[in-house]
């Protein structure tokens, strides 16, 4: 099977420091990964590799089947959507929802184009997708929190990219906005034309069963990594975190309490 992303043996140094060490990670082409860590596990360094924005000390880097050295990486990013809540501080706070989700389309932040009537019925029909219809004709400012998210998420969509990585979309909301923007993260998986997702969280609530594999990662190495059932366990937990945790699973996603 294609592969959507595929690490070996790859490491990063700063200066003296050592951020990642011998991360080997493949990910096929239509599988979806939940990537869980703490701050300053290496979780961000991994994504700008995968970007291209970072090149790494030594080993490997493919992404959509293209290997780092022989791409034009600025061709390959128009294949990748990032969605992170730094992203909602570059948006202009009078930015109209719609043209925000249809800027998606030229990866530019604002509109600078005519909009062709195609890209105005694709970008409804993401919104009316993630459940966000009701924000047209309203003022990103105007918006909340999960309702921006879900925004970025359409715009994302908007250049139909092969990958899409959510950093920490949840990042910021409150228990009812944070389920229902995961719920439409659930959605967009089950699509027959859904990218390759990957989920970066701090939190294994956040994981739902859509993410059949997770990565582990702690201290720039890679702890585990398999398919979820097996990774997100009470034993692996425990021993990642370095505490005793309990895990309770409700509708296919395991919530942690410490001991």
């Amino acid at each position: 099977m294609p592969t959507a992303i595929e690490l070996h043996n790859v490491s990063w140094r700063r200066g003296e420091q050592t951020i990642l060490q011998g991360i080997d990670w493949v990910v096929e082409q239509g599988q979806h990964w939940a990537v869980l860590g703490l701050n300053g596990s290496g979780k961000t360094s991994i994504l700008n590799m995968i970007n291209g924005y970072m090149w790494p000390t030594s080993g490997e880097i493919s992404v959509l089947g293209r290997r780092f050295g022989t791409v034009d990486l600025r061709e390959l990013r128009k294949s990748i959507g990032w969605v992170s809540s730094s992203l909602q501080e570059k948006i202009r706070p009078n930015e109209q929802a719609l043209d925000i989700v249809i800027s998606g389309r030229h990866a530019s932040i604002g509109l600078y184009a005519e909009i062709e009537s195609e890209d105005r019925c694709k970008a409804q029909r993401l919104m009316e997708d993630l459940g966000c219809a009701h924000l047209l004709g309203r003022a990103y400012q105007t918006c909340s929190q999960g309702e921006k998210q879900k925004l970025l998420i359409a715009r994302a969509l908007m250049a139909s990219p092969k990958l899409l990585i959510l950093d920490e979309a949840s990042n910021g909301l409150d228990f009812i906005s944070r389920e229902a923007l995961l719920q439409s993260i659930d959605r967009l998986a089950a699509r027959s034309d859904a990218p390759t997702l990957l989920l970066v969280t701090h939190h294994t609530e956040e994981i739902s069963a859509v993410f059949s594999h997770s990565l582990l990662i702690r201290r720039g190495e890679i702890f585990a990594r398999g398919r979820s059932e097996d990774v997100l366990t009470e034993e692996k937990l425990s021993e990642f975190f370095e505490m005793p945790v309990a895990v309770e699973r409700q509708g296919g996603r395991a919530w942690l309490s410490v001991r």
